[in-house]
């Protein structure tokens, strides 16, 4: 069953599917702010691939950047987004898969989606969406320096983390944030 055809239960700390795999925790807020404030530095035009929680969005809007384009895929959250967007002036928000919607072109880009089947495609489709200069990064479910998509020009940035248990990744206490240079 493709992720946007399961039914989600949000909870105050997480967002889990219907057969109780965590989707998103709480935990994640310190790689998501740092991500923010990474994607943001231009302060220009954002695009978030994947709302959540909205926590890397609160962090976005934060940074009062010019635009937040958010690309969501689940029904489910996508209501959630709705009701989060209403009173920002600079969202805007596309239904659908990342890699078959029309977008522009950004200067920070950020992905963290669940259960996707086309990160094979992300490399082409940032080098496509991505300003000169732009700044990109991706969740890393890797314990290590991993450079999943062969990007030219990449570094990282450790994050002390404190996980809960959960069943999308065994990180322990350390997030290697990849830092993409387009």
């Amino acid at each position: 069953m493709a992720f946007k055809d399961t039914i989600l239960t949000f909870e105050d700390d997480k967002i889990v599917t219907d057969d109780f795999t965590e989707v998103m925790m709480r935990w994640e807020a310190p790689i998501m702010e740092k991500s923010a404030k990474y994607i943001c530095e231009s302060k220009g035009d954002i695009l978030e691939i994947g709302f959540g929680m909205g926590i890397c969005s609160d962090y976005i809007q934060a940074q009062s950047v010019k635009s937040h384009t958010i690309v969501e895929i689940h029904p489910q959250i996508i209501e959630k987004l709705n009701k989060w967007a209403e009173d920002k002036d600079n969202v805007t928000i596309v239904e659908g898969d990342w890699s078959s919607v029309e977008l522009g072109a950004y200067d920070g880009i950020f992905l963290d989606t669940f259960g996707d089947e086309n990160l094979s495609k992300f490399k082409d489709f940032i080098l496509s969406q991505a300003k000169d200069s732009a700044k990109v990064t991706y969740w890393n479910n890797y314990e290590k320096e991993d450079n999943m998509h062969s990007f030219d020009s990449i570094s990282f940035e450790s994050i002390n983390i404190s996980p809960e248990v959960n069943l999308y990744t065994d990180i322990k206490d350390t997030y290697y944030m990849p830092k993409v240079r387009i």
